[in-house]
């Protein structure tokens, strides 16, 4: 016993000897090692003071220490999982990452409720990660450019109302991920008035423990409008630079450098990011060309092909001159667009906002650009979020922009909706506040905006007048352009859109369908007779063989003579309406009924100023402006065939029926360019006197004319 004790007793021993032995080489590394920390932390601190030395303030310290909070705070979260309780997504990998198109599968069912409440896919959204990476579709050479370090701070606004909580906190975390700590100075959320509980507590929890002193939740107390909103964004930003971004984007790498360095730069730009596209459905990040923004007459933001000095650079890396923005995202001096103006307060919910800024930026000494290097992809939703009558507002903030803005060109702007100069049925507000600080900013002319920065905008300074052409013996029809690929007006039931406006030139042309808009796009076509075929056709105006087929006459004279070789009656026209006359008032204009068959047609009733004001006098020679209350005929000038002189016949068109189909179908007369061959001149005096009629054209081959 005393022999065992004694080994337990020295293996004992051995066993302390060899453990302390082991703590002590440890306790030695450990110091090793402490040394090497203390090491590093001098380097580290030593950097870190050489950085500071470079940014010399205090502020762009205390955002690097926040920035290293924050990422703490990251860690924390996702050991903790922020996100997953609200059935989201974070970290890198899973759906969509790289911005491919992604699919729910068979989970996918309640998809469809999802698209009609947000306009895209919320339900795959909340599957795709919050953290995601995006293609860089930035050029190559802008990975090569470097930027100055002593850049300003941005402060990013997002504006959002009933969006989908996926979405929106994707566009904070790419715009966190994507943006330097030193540079992100905040992010503000201006929620205007989302009815959505998640939007709520949900939001408010998850910002302030996930990026705590980094994110703002600005509330409207009520639904203010897009543009508002923005002004609440831009109230309460402190950084020197703002921009302003729907709460549905992805940011690329290196998007605010270029950015603020232009800012830097010059103040007075106004910076845009190239925009790619999200597709709604899959999210699917495509990538758009580079582009210049651009609009048509009804102040419909588009894209437009950048301007030639900008292609004969080269240069994929240039800033772009653009002439306005498509408003998803763009970035401004803070205290220059206060000085400028802001976004004008009196326009309501949006549209027209991003127009009238482009033209305020450029007429009042500043700029406007985008910049192919920073890049911002964008949902193009399906359904927008402002549902009450948008094209109201659009259509109000556009003639609130063009009276303020854009001179004597404001008439395109009413051509392009067809509503008249005079009396439009649209009140756009006080703008005698606008049109002050135009003056008090002695800003350009808008011809000046059109020759130096929007040369490729089509003009129609030789409209007469403009507005729709109804038939009289079709009740509630209007001359329409009908199918785009069939090439032939027709008879359709009035509804005020751009298909059924016509305008008629100085010139004698008659041009029916939407006005037209930049070069680079189609004009409006000519109504045409060239005696080919048994109705009028719509074609380019320039492309006309002969000049007199595409011109046209609205006049008033009637010349009833027979031809008894062949039998052929020809006429001129007719006027059976009344005339406004400003010194005596509304009273019957001199004519007669003339035809056997088909109505008349009135002039367009929108006349531009100051035409409106012109003398107006009877002539059975000439071609006259008739006010917006006469009804006359239009003939083309020239027989048929394109002949220069010669009778005036009758041309045919095709009134389309109601989509019932009740009606038979019908032809009726448009102008005059056709012959017609009656047997009996008894019969047509007598039909002359009962009235204007319509013919089913399958039981005769005569045309049916005024």
């Amino acid at each position: 016993m005393a022999v065992a004790r004694k080994i337990k007793t020295l293996l004992t021993v051995n066993i302390l000897v060899f453990v302390g032995i082991v703590l002590f080489s440890v306790y030695c590394r450990i110091q090793d090692r402490s040394e090497e920390l203390i090491q590093l932390g001098r380097v580290t601190d030593q950097r870190l003071r050489a950085r500071n030395g470079k940014v010399s303030n205090l502020a762009d310290r205390q955002s690097i220490l926040q920035r290293l909070e924050r990422l703490e705070d990251v860690v924390y979260n996702q050991l903790n999982g922020l996100a997953k309780p609200m059935g989201l997504v974070e970290g890198p990998g899973g759906l969509g990452q790289g911005g491919a198109a992604a699919t729910l599968g068979e989970d996918g069912h309640d998809a469809e409720g999802k698209y009609e409440e947000y306009g895209y896919n919320a339900q795959l959204s909340d599957r795709i990660s919050l953290d995601r990476s995006i293609p860089d579709y930035r050029p190559k050479k802008c990975k090569q450019l470097t930027y100055p370090e002593d850049l300003p701070q941005i402060s990013v606004v997002f504006i959002f109302v009933n969006e989908a909580l996926s979405v929106i906190l994707r566009s904070v975390h790419s715009v966190v991920n994507h943006t330097p700590a030193h540079l992100l100075k905040e992010i503000i959320l201006v929620d205007d008035n989302s009815d959505s509980v998640e939007l709520k507590f949900n939001l408010d929890q998850y910002v302030n423990k996930r990026y705590p002193g980094l994110v703002k939740i600005v509330r409207n107390s009520k639904r203010e409008g897009l543009i508002r909103a923005r002004l609440h964004g831009w109230n309460a930003a402190t950084a020197p630079v703002v921009g302003f971004f729907d709460a549905h984007v992805e940011f690329n790498s290196g998007w605010s450098e270029p950015i603020l360095t232009r800012m830097k730069e010059d103040h007075t730009r106004i910076i845009l990011p190239a925009i790619d596209n999200i597709k709604y459905n899959t999210f699917e990040v495509q990538q758009y060309a580079n582009a210049a923004h651009g609009y048509n007459w009804g102040l419909w933001c588009m894209y437009i092909i950048p301007p030639q000095e900008w292609l004969d650079k080269g240069d994929e890396t240039a800033p772009i001159r653009t002439p306005a923005m498509i408003g998803c995202s763009f970035v401004v001096d803070r205290e220059y667009f206060g000085e400028i103006g802001l976004l004008d307060p009196g326009m309501e919910v949006y549209g027209g906002e991003n127009i009238e800024l482009g033209m305020r930026v450029w007429q009042c000494g500043g700029s406007m650009e985008v910049l192919p290097c920073a890049r911002v992809a964008h949902i193009e939703r399906t359904k927008k979020p402002y549902n009450n009558d948008i094209d109201y507002y659009a259509k109000r903030n556009a003639l609130r922009a063009a009276e303020v803005w854009m001179d004597e060109y404001k008439s395109h702007v009413y051509m392009a909706w067809n509503i008249p100069m005079n009396n439009p049925g649209v009140d756009f507000g006080d703008v005698s506040e606008r049109l002050a600080l135009r003056k008090r900013l002695q800003c350009r002319s808008f011809r000046w905006y059109l020759e130096h920065v929007y040369p490729e905008m089509r003009i129609y300074n030789n409209t007469i007048t403009y507005g729709e052409v109804r038939n009289s013996k079709a009740s509630g029809y209007c001359l329409d352009q009908g199918s785009e690929d069939d090439d032939k007006a027709i008879l359709y039931p009035c509804h005020g859109m751009s298909s059924q406006l016509a305008r008629y030139s100085s010139e004698g042309l008659l041009q029916l369908g939407p006005l037209g808009s930049t070069t680079f796009l189609p004009d409006t076509k000519c109504l045409v007779d060239d005696g080919r075929g048994r109705t009028p056709s719509l074609k380019k105006c320039d492309v006309v063989s002969r000049v007199s087929q595409r011109l046209w006459d609205f006049t008033q004279a009637l010349e009833y003579r027979s031809d008894s070789a062949n039998d052929r009656l020809h006429f001129h026209c007719v006027v059976i309406a009344e005339r406004s006359d400003h010194q005596q008032g509304h009273r019957p204009m001199p004519g007669g009924v003339l035809r056997e068959f088909g109505g008349f047609f009135a002039f367009p009733q929108h006349p531009v100023e100051p035409l409106q004001k012109a003398a107006f006098t009877f002539s059975e020679t000439k071609p006259m402006l008739i006010p917006w209350t006469a009804h006359v005929f239009i003939t083309v000038r020239g027989g048929g065939g394109g002949q220069e002189s010669g009778p005036r016949q009758c041309s045919r068109m095709v009134w389309k029926p109601p989509e019932d189909g009740q009606s038979p179908p019908l032809s009726l007369c448009f102008g005059l360019q056709q012959s017609v061959m009656l047997k009996k001149k008894a019969r047509l005096r007598k039909k002359a006197l009962q009235g204007l009629t319509a013919v089913n054209p399958k039981r005769s081959e005569v045309a049916l004319g005024p």
